[in-house]
């Protein structure tokens, strides 16, 4: 998925430390040193059911027995991106069935897919070229790949370190909130597809005949690509894509990473609560991923260096002794995190232990000097007073209201125009279509980290409508950045108890909202909903201020036009709920009495 954002980017912009212990623990020295040339082969392995896999084999002087990086890829050898970790390893890249060169058809990592997994880990374990110890990498597809997988023995795995990817393709990624995700949607399908095709025309022009195997693959994969557009709900065709939480045979070691503002940011933070709770050694870096790498950072990379070093060579670097969420938060905007504006806070776990959601209810107090229809407030006391507030849900500028799409369009290499036009990442232009509600200004600092909730009392025109609610970090000039998001589409106003956070007041915190089937509204029926954020972490600086928008959904989603109707006060109190470091008091530092 990284390689097809960035070239989904590019179409867009077009029309608009350890050192490595030489040794491997079976006391075996690779002959290889840091100048040694690389050498590659191509092996296939073929699963139960026929299929070819292709395999590139990359070593250091040669291809004897070492320890073995794997990342299973849909992208073709045209997305490679499987990195270097030295001399003392083997890589091995693999084409996943129907993608590449590959035979076979793609399932979108269904359950045929994560079959093939398991069937080449177990034959990888004996090869010559392997000692029989694998490390598993990946970068959103070929972790997500990981991530599905978990629920079959993965024989061999001594260590995995996966960047991005997802826990849930449906909430994750496609259809966040039951939205459907076009833009995401259609840069996998440009990154799986195009190579396909390309590699059918390279076997053509080389051996004159029909690339059948080519031909079968792709219409496979326009196939899959049908199901994921019909199937709308989170039905078996997408909890077969789902990573498992009942069952995991699997106990080594995962190192995930991700962005605060990647696109598919909420995946890895419910990958490691649902690997910690199944008694997994699992940490979490929010380092950077598609969104990129704030400035004067590393990134992952020599995090995940250390990992494979102690797991797969058995260096004593200390990494697994070190606090297990490790997290950079931004001060204020994407554009000020990837400029370098961030602190480091490290966690034993993830939600941090000690966070408070306070709550701010939606009022009408206005004077906070937004152009919205409303210049509410965000209020800790529940206004008396019940009001009703219209919006026209139209389509909403996406640069500006969906920061997570963002981050990796601007890492892709939209981030230059950001900085010429400004005003595009901005809040301000949606600010007449929508509603807003302003906390007074922080006299202090203020760390929000951790999902977030909108409990909003909400009707419709239609039968059905979407709630795209963003967070914004209100600068001291004016200009509102967004620095979290909430989706719901109306059809699903129900919730899954069992999956749902709640705080100690028994507020919900974190709605697991329940996608199996729609229920719809009549038109103006007023209903409750519980919109989910995902993770934010962002440092409110004093003289700053916390702002709630609610607004057309961005087009970087289909979205569902609408005049909707949003309830506040009385009977309906309509509240966000916001997770505030131990250290923080979001309520204090506006002057409210708490």
């Amino acid at each position: 998925m990284k390689r097809a954002a960035l070239l989904l980017a590019a179409l867009l912009l077009s029309a608009c430390g350890a050192s490595s212990d030489p040794m491997s623990p079976g006391g075996q020295a690779p002959e290889a040193g840091e100048d040694a040339p690389k050498v590659t082969e191509i092996v296939s392995f073929e699963t139960s059911d026929g299929a070819e896999l292709h395999v590139m084999l990359t070593g250091y002087g040669d291809l004897r027995a070492r320890p073995v990086i794997v990342q299973f890829s849909p992208y073709g050898d045209l997305g490679r991106d499987l990195p270097d970790f030295g001399p003392a390893y083997n890589y091995a890249y693999v084409n996943v069935r129907g993608t590449g060169q590959s035979s076979g058809v793609w399932s979108a990592i269904g359950v045929r897919d994560q079959q093939d997994i398991a069937e080449f880990l177990s034959w990888a374990c004996g090869q010559p070229w392997s000692s029989g110890r694998l490390g598993l990498y990946g970068f959103s597809a070929s972790a997500i790949a990981v991530y599905n997988s978990m629920h079959q023995k993965l024989e061999c795995v001594q260590a995995a370190a996966l960047m991005a990817g997802t826990a849930d393709l449906y909430r994750d990624l496609l259809y966040p909130g039951g939205m459907f995700n076009l833009v995401p949607g259609a840069a996998v399908s440009f990154g799986v597809g195009l190579p396909l095709i390309a590699g059918g025309f390279i076997d053509f022009f080389q051996s004159g005949q029909l690339p059948l195997d080519a031909i079968f693959s792709g219409v496979g994969f326009l196939g899959t690509i049908l199901q994921v557009i019909l199937n709308v709900d989170e039905n078996p065709f997408w909890i077969d894509r789902t990573q498992r939480f009942e069952t995991n045979p699997n106990r080594f070691p995962v190192l995930a990473d991700t962005g605060f503002y990647d696109v598919e940011s909420r995946g890895p933070f419910e990958s490691y609560k649902l690997l910690r709770d199944q008694g997994v050694p699992v940490h979490l870096r929010v380092f950077g991923a598609h969104d990129g790498y704030p400035k004067g950072t590393p990134g992952p990379m020599p995090e995940y260096q250390r990992w494979f070093d102690h797991h797969l060579l058995g260096i004593d670097n200390g990494i697994d002794r070190e606090p297990r969420v490790q997290m950079l938060i931004g001060h204020g905007s994407y554009e000020a995190q990837i400029e370098g504006a961030v602190t480091k806070i490290d966690a034993g776990d993830w939600p941090v232990p000690g966070t408070r959601w306070q709550t701010f209810f939606l009022d009408s107090q206005g004077g906070h000097g937004t152009l919205s229809l409303n210049d509410g407030g965000l209020s800790p006391a529940a206004p008396e007073r019940k009001a009703l507030l219209p919006y026209l849900a139209v389509t909403s500028l996406p640069t500006a209201t969906d920061p997570n799409t963002t981050g990796t369009v601007a890492s892709a290499g939209a981030l230059t125009l950001f900085k010429v036009f400004p005003i595009l990442t901005e809040l301000r232009l949606m600010e007449p279509l929508s509603l807003a509600w302003t906390t007074a200004e922080f006299t202090q600092d203020v760390d929000v980290v951790g999902p977030a909730a909108l409990t909003v009392f909400a009707s419709s025109a239609l039968l059905e409508a979407d709630l795209h609610a963003v967070v914004a970090d209100v600068w001291p000039d004016g200009s509102a950045h967004a620095v979290g998001l909430g989706r719901l589409r109306t059809g699903y106003p129900h919730i899954v108890e069992a999956r749902t956070v709640r705080d100690s007041r028994g507020e919900i915190v974190q709605p697991y909202n329940d996608f199996s089937a729609k229920d719809r509204a009549l038109p103006g029926q007023t209903r409750e909903y519980h919109v989910e954020f995902w993770p934010i972490g962002n440092r409110f600086a004093a003289g700053h201020r916390l702002r709630l928008y609610l607004v057309g959904a961005a087009t970087y989603t289909v979205p569902t036009p609408s005049l909707n109707f949003v309830s506040i006060g009385g009977d309906t109190p309509s509240r966000l709920q916001v997770p505030v470091l131990p250290g923080s008091d979001a309520c204090r530092a506006t002057g409210a009495s708490c």
